[in-house]
C-alpha cells in the first residue's frame, strides 16, 4: 500500500513492536520495583523497633521509674512517646504490624515486635527486646523470633546488622 504525500502516521507493525518493547521492559522493571517496596518495608520495620527501644528507655528512666511499658503505657493516650499505629496491634505501618508488651510481673523486661501478613509487603518479621538488639526471621518466614521469658534466649532469628 502506497503512502500519498500528505498521509502521516504508523503502520500497525510499527505499533505491534513498540507494544512489544513496552511489554519487556514492564517484564524487567515489575520484579525490582516489588523487591524494593519489600526492601523499604522491611527498614521501616526495622527503623521502628530502634525508635520502640528508644521510647522503652526513657519510659523506663523516667515515667516507668524503673520498669518498661506496654504499647498502652508508650502510646499517645500515656506517655506519649510512641505514635497511635504503632501502638495499635491491629493497624498497620509500611506493612507491619507491631506489639510491645512486658515481659515478668516486674516488667523489668519488654518484647517489641514487628510482623507481616504477606511476603508481598515484607520477607522477615522481626523482634527485639531491652537489650536493643533486633532480630530478623529467615527470608520468607512470617512468624517473629521469640525471647525466653527466663533467660531472654532468641530463637527463630538471627541479629540483624
Amino acid at each position: 500500500m502506497q503512502k500519498n504525500k500528505g498521509q502521516k502516521g504508523f503502520s500497525l507493525i510499527e505499533l505491534l513492536i513498540v507494544v512489544a518493547i513496552i511489554g519487556i521492559i514492564a517484564a524487567i522493571a515489575i520484579p525490582n520495583l516489588l523487591a524494593s517496596r519489600r526492601a523499604a518495608n522491611e527498614s521501616s520495620a526495622i527503623g521502628t523497633l530502634r525508635t520502640v527501644v528508644s521510647a522503652e528507655a526513657t519510659y523506663q528512666s523516667t515515667v516507668g521509674a524503673g520498669q518498661y511499658g506496654s504499647s498502652s503505657d508508650l502510646g499517645p493516650s500515656n506517655a506519649k512517646l510512641i505514635d497511635a499505629v504503632i501502638a495499635d496491634s491491629t493497624k498497620e505501618k509500611s506493612g507491619y504490624k507491631y506489639t510491645i508488651s512486658t515481659v515478668g510481673t516486674d516488667k523489668t523486661m519488654f518484647d517489641a515486635k514487628a510482623v507481616t501478613d504477606s511476603t508481598s509487603k515484607g520477607n522477615r518479621s522481626f523482634l527485639t527486646t531491652e537489650a536493643g538488639v533486633i532480630y530478623g526471621s529467615a527470608s520468607g518466614t512470617l512468624t517473629a523470633p521469640a525471647a525466653d521469658a527466663t533467660t531472654r534466649a532468641v530463637t527463630g532469628g538471627n541479629p540483624i546488622q
